[in-house]
């Protein structure tokens, strides 16, 4: 490619010399069939750096066939829609490109709440398409019918390779019966949703008699259409604005057209250039099925966020499975077990049925007293555990109203849980557990057939054989008990109206993930405005082993970028306050701080920030210490005071409406809430913010304290606090001061208050912070504060 060659791709006038720079350097990464770590604040445009560089390389080079963009934030999804709308505004030939959205997203009938309450929209609209699909099939007249599910499925694959299994004639006739002016009763209100009206009836149709085999079946008749065109789409990309479609445009298109939007969506997702999704299409093995086939060494990608890829591949990759999920599992295989007990005809049935997958009807009765004795199990230990620790589980009323964590070895020892040894005890081998998951997946099957999709024993059987199989130095066994009153127990046990336990096998250490992950792929960029330290962040996301060809891989080049805060520099004053630290040993219970020394140096700093001018962010290192801080702040400043607090996403959303409207306040949250990232508060949203201490997650858990052991053994007992806690606590902070300056006329105040964030303090996190905010960040003692503060506003025409 041409030294300059990117630039034809780049949407704006000129780029930043930042912008060039990064560019540059993630083409000659990708290129080599590497990747490009980069840090850059808000205003190095990233975006528009990492699309250049992916449309040079897919349309210029013969290495990329397209470009897959993750991001975990919804905000951030957008922004990549709009660079990439404005990057094909000045190409002759755009790029084709697609934004993914989940299928209940998409379903006109889940929309519209026309399925029955009790079933999901995932497992209704599976009930749906498999109907649809015995409707259409072209050779049901000839052997197809009676045949099981995983037969059929087979026997289609195999048509797929020549002819089509399915009749597209057959299928339009299917669809056109529903039609609204099919004669229809209800045809005067046709379905509609998302302001487009469908062609259809608002109820789910029935099949015609003469398409059906008895009892004519409900179906879908836009997954009718679809068969109908072929399995093609009418709608595409040039339904979005400049080539790039979202589910705003081709979802009302494709209702208009009477075509399912979940197909429309995939066959967009096969023919682009571009495809923007979230983390899930990347990096969740149970959900990134949708994008699988495009996961290969042609695909470059872009994770942005990238910061954050430890702490949300963590939680993809950890199984949870409940007390209830449990249960209705058991319950699954009694069903089966009823079933083939009510006649000799129907033993010999499900014989058949689950002998072709290989599974006998005595594997389905050992799995079902297996689940009930684990099930006896999980209540007794939950039972022991609030004994041991002090209440009584028989008085729900009494417990404490909060989360536990049961851990079932020690966090800091490689060794089994007490539940593989119970059930070792118990006779349970090693051979059961690895037959769970092709028993509960055969019996579900066998369920299905009969109608039913609401059954879990395969999902949980494949649960419980990783529980088995996985290392117990990676992956961390606990008991999870979550606060949920109720009125009544599910289980008969009173403490069950308190909480809601379920087994958690926890992944302590994602970087080998990470690795197969981009070692799967041609390239790419992961980009983030807090990455620092890169050498870091290279070791826990496995980019360190990608670059030294670990095991048999082919060696991969990773190249690091760093940019500083280019908005002028006068128009924000940044200070490290050198206050005493604020550790839970130091500062006490927030309930009892009368005498408290370091309280009241940070009551001080706390009403000093919060006078200033305009919209201010109080980042305490969590909620309970946010509640004594907005408590304090409501009687020390002349504005309205907003506490977050842990909750729903709306109640949130509608505490920074309140934040964002009229004058200025002060809004009172957790450094590791949802509020200090991935919101814009752009404009004058924001004049000031102030981080109070370092946002550490609770070093006492043991699923915390197993993690940090897992990074102990991979990166060495000196590094695992630091890499494991240290670094993404100060991320967190870092990422809560880039809230306040988001373009180049913004005028605003940074703190970051605790004395560990001064250089050569003891325990300091100084080396932490970026080399931008290391030399521009001021050492001031808390005295000091207000008279900066009132001198930098004053110079900006507010004091």
């Amino acid at each position: 490619m041409g030294d300059d060659g990117w630039r034809d791709y780049f949407g704006f006038d000129a780029p930043y010399d930042q912008q060039a720079d990064a560019v540059e350097s993630a083409i000659d990464a990708g290129e080599r069939g590497g990747y490009l770590a980069m840090e850059g604040p808000c205003g190095t445009g990233k975006t528009m750096a990492a699309l250049t560089a992916a449309a040079s390389l897919v349309r210029e080079t013969d290495g990329y066939e397209r470009v897959l963009v993750v991001t975990p934030v919804k905000q951030q999804l957008q922004q990549f829609v709009a660079d990439l709308r404005q990057l094909n505004r000045g190409l002759e030939d755009p790029l084709d490109a697609v934004a993914l959205v989940g299928k209940r997203d998409l379903c006109p009938y889940g929309r519209e709440d026309a399925f029955p309450p009790d079933a999901s929209v995932h497992d209704r609209c599976e009930d749906l398409r498999e109907h649809t699909a015995d409707l259409v099939d072209a050779d049901q007249s000839s052997g197809f019918d009676g045949q099981d599910a995983r037969e059929l499925t087979e026997l289609r694959a195999a048509a797929a390779l020549d002819d089509p299994w399915w009749d597209p004639a057959t299928a339009r006739d299917l669809a056109r019966s529903a039609r609204a002016d099919a004669g229809h009763t209800l045809s005067e209100n046709p379905l509609g949703t998302a302001g487009a009206a469908s062609p259809y009836v608002p109820v789910q149709p029935s099949a015609p008699e003469d398409l059906a085999d008895g009892d004519p079946p409900l179906f879908c008749p836009f997954e009718a259409d679809w068969y109908g065109r072929n399995k093609g789409s009418p709608v595409g990309f040039d339904v979005g604005a400049h080539n790039v479609a979202t589910s705003e445009d081709f979802l009302p298109a494709a209702v208009e057209y009477g075509t399912c939007p979940h197909r429309v969506q995939q066959v967009l997702l096969d023919h682009a250039e571009v495809v923007v999704g979230n983390y899930n299409h990347l990096f969740d093995p149970r959900t990134r099925g949708l994008t699988e086939h495009l996961l290969d060494e042609r695909t470059f990608v872009v994770v942005d966020e990238a910061h954050r890829l430890e702490e949300r591949v963590r939680d993809l990759l950890s199984d949870r499975v409940g007390r209830h999920t449990l249960a209705r599992a058991r319950n699954d295989l009694r069903s089966l077990l009823t079933r083939a007990k009510q006649s000799s005809e129907n033993r010999r049935q499900v014989e058949d049925e689950l002998a072709s997958y290989e599974v006998s009807l005595d594997a389905v009765e050992e799995a079902v007293d297996f689940l009930g004795d684990v099930l006896d199990w999980l209540d007794d230990r939950v039972a022991a555990y609030l004994a041991d620790e002090g209440h009584d589980p028989r008085r729900p009323r009494s417990l404490p109203e909060h989360d536990h964590e049961i851990p079932l070895r020690d966090p800091e020892t490689d060794e089994p849980d007490e539940l593989t040894e119970w059930a070792e005890r118990r006779g349970y081998t090693g051979g059961l557990w690895r037959s769970l998951a092709n028993v509960g997946t055969a019996a579900e099957a066998v369920i299905e057939d009969d109608g039913d999709r609401s059954a879990v024993c395969g999902a949980v059987g494949i649960t419980l054989q990783r529980w088995w199989e996985r290392d117990h130095a990676t992956y961390f066994r606990e008991v999870e008990l979550e606060h949920a009153p109720k009125e009544s127990g599910r289980a008969g046990a009173p403490w069950a109206e308190a909480y809601t336990p379920a087994l958690v096998t926890y992944n302590c250490m994602p970087a080998r993930a990470l690795r197969e992950t981009f070692a799967e792929l041609g390239g790419g960029v992961l980009m983030s405005a807090t990455l620092e330290p890169l050498d870091v962040f290279r070791e826990v996301t496995g980019l360190d082993r990608l670059e030294a060809g670990a095991g048999d891989a082919e060696a991969r080049p990773v190249v690091e970028r760093r940019y500083d805060l280019r908005f002028p520099r006068e128009n924000r004053a940044s200070f490290l306050v050198d206050a005493t630290p604020f550790t839970a040993r130091n500062r006490g219970d927030p309930s009892r701080d009368n005498d408290n020394r370091t309280r009241e140096q940070y009551r001080y700093v706390l009403r000093t920030v919060a006078r200033s001018p305009g919209n201010v962010l109080v980042c305490m290192p969590n909620y309970r210490e946010a509640a004594w801080a907005g408590d304090y702040l409501a009687g020390a400043v002349e504005k309205p005071v907003l506490v977050d607090e842990s909750s729903s996403n709306e109640a949130t959303d509608d505490l920074k409406r309140r934040f964002f409207r009229g004058g200025g306040k002060v809004l009172v949250t957790s450094t590791r809430g949802t509020l200090t990232e991935g919101v814009d508060y752009d404009g004058e949203k924001l004049a000031a913010c102030c981080v109070v201490g370092v946002p550490l997650v609770n070093v006492g858990s043991p699923r915390v304290r197993a993690v940090r052991r897992a990074y102990a053994d991979a990166f060495g007992e000196d590094n695992a606090f630091e890499y494991a806690l240290t670094v993404p606590a100060v991320r967190r902070a870092r990422q809560a001061i880039g809230r306040v300056i988001r373009s180049p006329e913004e005028v605003g105040v940074r703190v970051l208050a605790g004395r560990r964030y001064v250089e050569g303090a003891r325990h300091s996190v100084h080396g932490y912070l970026g080399p931008g905010e290391r030399e521009e960040f001021t050492r001031m003692t808390p005295e000091f504060l207000g008279d900066q503060l009132e001198s930098f506003w004053r110079e900006h025409g507010e004091g």
